[in-house]
């Protein structure tokens, strides 16, 4: 149980949030353009479910990076 304290401790710490936020604002934003251009340009219908994911999954990533490298880096 510690080392899940610890997870949900460096997930919500020294800036990963917003960090993985911002990674997830404009890789979500290319990859919606590039898959969804259609729809989100008036042509086609729009899947929110793609949508939602295709900002969650780089969320998810960004944010487990900053966590394993906090993991297995030095102690200072």
């Amino acid at each position: 149980m510690p080392r899940l304290t610890t997870l949900c401790r460096y997930c919500v710490s020294d800036g990963i949030p917003l960090r993985s936020s911002m990674v997830a604002l404009v890789v979500g934003t290319i990859l919606n353009l590039i898959n969804q251009g259609d729809a989100l340009l008036g042509e086609g219908h729009l899947n929110f479910t793609k949508l939602l994911l295709t900002f969650a999954v780089p969320y998810c990533v960004a944010t487990y990076g900053a966590v394993s490298y906090r993991l297995r880096a030095p102690r200072r």
